[in-house]
């Protein structure tokens, strides 16, 4: 048996199942909404959402919303990574670093991030600035962690081959410790990707006035729950994307690393 043409076929399958899978149950969800199962004063037809949706979009409606809630996840998610990987590139790399900073990083870790918005609303006032800080904070430190455990988790083996072929600070962070731990990283990454969706349609829902999270939160209140529906759809779809544009990027920039997806290596 070839392994190509077996591995094609298993990809197909795959394909094929994360496919049908959500087709299966949006076909049930119409003929529900068809039979009158449900309510469709409550639970819309998949239908009916797909056409408000195409309204609102045609009308200009909707792409405001999906823009403010797009601004302020890319500029807190950008933050937010680059402040969580040098801090625990630096923590990884040096134990006083790590000692003491770490108890209070620990602390602040647990605590809900949805309870620190009345913190950046008193900070930043009303506007972009507490929705960003509050996806920063969250991005943050999902990639401190995974970045400071991938870097503890390098082989001593590494630096020591490093420091034998005289690698300075540079050459040992550029040869050593990042190829050895980006793949790590860039898990910790691709969720916190997620998450910050995830915040950022919380936060909105409480203290935005645009964005999906406002259009889902106030759609509800107006008893508009088609409009609703649409909202949580291009959530679905903007959490989708973004997660897979992160893993895309993971694949680019670490072409040595095992795949979570794609053709198996010899």
């Amino acid at each position: 048996m070839r392994p190509g043409r077996t591995h094609r076929r298993r990809r197909t399958l795959e394909i094929s199942l994360a496919v049908a899978v959500p087709l299966l149950l949006v076909l049930l969800w119409q003929l529900a909404a068809d039979r009158a199962w449900l309510d469709d004063r409550i639970y819309p037809a998949p239908s009916t959402i797909l056409a408000d949706g195409w309204d609102r979009a045609l009308a200009g409606e909707l792409w405001p919303d999906v823009w403010a809630t797009l601004r302020r996840v890319l500029a807190g998610y950008a933050a937010g990574t680059v402040t969580g990987y040098l801090l625990g590139l630096l923590m990884g790399s040096l134990s006083l670093v790590r000692a003491a900073l770490e108890p209070l990083l620990d602390a602040l870790y647990v605590v809900p991030k949805l309870a620190l918005l009345p913190v950046f609303l008193n900070m930043f006032g009303l506007g972009e600035g507490p929705q960003v800080a509050l996806v920063a904070t969250t991005v943050f430190f999902f990639v401190w962690i995974s970045t400071m455990a991938a870097v503890l988790a390098i082989p001593s083996g590494h630096r020591d081959a490093g420091q034998v072929f005289g690698a300075g600070p540079w050459q040992m962070f550029r040869h050593v410790l990042l190829p050895a731990s980006l793949p790590a990283v860039l898990v910790g990454a691709r969720i916190a990707a997620g998450v910050a969706v995830l915040v950022i349609v919380a936060s909105e829902q409480i203290a935005a006035t645009d964005g999906l999270g406002h259009l889902i939160f106030d759609s509800r209140a107006l008893f508009q729950n088609d409009v609703m529906f649409v909202g949580i759809v291009c959530v679905a779809v903007v959490g989708v994307l973004f997660s897979e544009l992160v893993r895309l990027a993971g694949r680019f920039l670490t072409p040595w690393a095992p795949r979570d997806r794609g053709r198996p290596r010899s």
